[in-house]
């Protein structure tokens, strides 16, 4: 039931001590802004990590080709290691656990498209179907090169989106021919791709046996990239070692050469980057709660200094009948009042910093500070929940002074 006279009480006294009620507030308001901002950045850098292996699939260990540092049988090290077809091939049948796979031949240096008499200078890169997958392109029209595509030798290509506004210029790109280096290849899809990095955008895909064929790469590769499914990290990092065993005998190079050929989990460090957010983001609470904790046993020291200047008038309370019950609503009520609309106060300004100043934030590991509402709401309800409790200690002294002992206090 609400007691107008209670709260009516509670506001006068609050009114009567406003820099004490105002420092007291401050220090809760600060507790729970700080945990909504720590929490906010520890997940704007998790984004910002996320956000750059989603470029590619997560799950993918890349491989390329180096320079022995080793001698092995009687070979001297400084040999160069040069992937080719075959040795794709061979890993593709020979390891397990491998899901989607590609190998990739770069054409280095300025590569010149042109459509009519529009032209530019972009990326050409090789492939096999796969790996759009690997790469996580969206496909906006039409296809990626297929199968058919890189068995029947087709000029055939699939295009980016930042391609197709330089060359056509808003007419539609499919079933169009535009030459690269000179030679006609047919447009026959557009895509997308979500990494931020501009050369991504800046590239077109060929099948790489008709890139090989025209652009006289014969049966070379630059890069060998495969996926292992739902592999852990240990059953990838085996796999990996697979490969790096295939290539050794292959290659003839020691297998624990780390110069021969250059391998890169993505899967082992992206779970390692997980770990290290999870670690962060414990810090970040315990930082956070331990803000909000000092806030509280402000309250509670606030609380007991209320009790200790209102000893007569709560005496005289009790000596008129007042129930112990009354007398720790009194204080509860008021503890709980200041908490709630301090941690209230900075919840809502931590949030509205997040959406304001941290959404203009953008780097290479920092994207899109936010915070779960719900994790807000739960960390306002313990704040509430301890302020009522930083409040009972200082309302159940004030619950048992008797009432002579009080009316005696100076």
């Amino acid at each position: 039931m609400f007691d107008r006279d209670k709260w009516q009480e509670i506001f006068t006294t609050i009114e009567k001590n406003k820099l004490r009620t105002f420092l007291t507030g401050f220090s809760v308001a600060w507790g729970i802004f700080m945990l909504i901002i720590l929490l906010g950045s520890g997940n704007g850098l998790q984004n910002g990590v996320k956000k750059e292996f989603e470029s590619s699939a997560t799950n993918t260990i890349w491989v390329w080709s180096g320079q022995t540092s080793l001698p092995y049988k009687g070979m001297k090290p400084g040999r160069n290691i040069q992937l080719i077809n075959e040795d794709y091939e061979a890993v593709k049948t020979s390891v397990k656990g491998i899901d989607k796979s590609s190998s990739r031949y770069n054409i280095w240096g300025s590569n010149t498209l042109a459509y009519k008499k529009q032209f530019g200078s972009f990326n050409v890169r090789n492939v096999y179907p796969d790996y759009a997958d690997i790469e996580k392109l969206e496909i906006i029209r039409g296809r990626f090169i297929n199968q058919p595509d890189v068995d029947q030798f087709r000029k055939t290509t699939t295009i980016s989106t930042q391609v197709e506004a330089v060359l056509f210029k808003g007419e539609d790109p499919i079933g169009k021919y535009i030459n690269v280096n000179g030679v006609p290849f047919k447009v026959v899809g557009l895509f997308k791709d979500d990494d931020s990095r501009d050369d991504n955008m800046r590239t077109i895909y060929l099948p790489i046996s008709t890139a090989q064929r025209v652009f006289s790469g014969d049966n070379r590769i630059t890069t060998i990239a495969l996926t292992v499914g739902n592999a852990s990290v240990e059953e990838s990092k085996q796999i990996e070692q697979n490969v790096r065993s295939k290539l050794a005998s292959l290659h003839k190079f020691d297998p624990t050469d780390p110069r021969a050929i250059f391998t890169w989990n993505s899967l082992e460090e992206f779970q390692t980057f997980m770990r290290l957010f999870s670690s962060i983001n414990a810090f970040i609470w315990v930082i956070g709660f331990g803000t909000i904790i000092a806030g509280i046993v402000g309250i509670s020291n606030i609380m007991m200094i209320v009790v200790k200047d209102r000893t007569k008038e709560i005496g005289i309370r009790k000596a008129m009948g007042a129930t112990p019950w009354s007398i720790i609503s009194l204080i509860l009520q008021e503890s709980v009042l200041i908490t709630s609309f301090a941690g209230y106060f900075g919840l809502v300004l931590g949030v509205v910093v997040l959406e304001t100043v941290g959404s203009k934030i953008e780097s290479p590991f920092f994207s899109q500070p936010s915070v779960d509402i719900s994790i807000a709401i739960y960390a306002l309800l313990l704040l509430v929940f301890c302020g009522a409790l930083a409040g009972f200690i200082p309302a159940r002294r004030a619950a048992a002074i008797k009432p002579i002992e009080a009316l005696r206090d100076e």
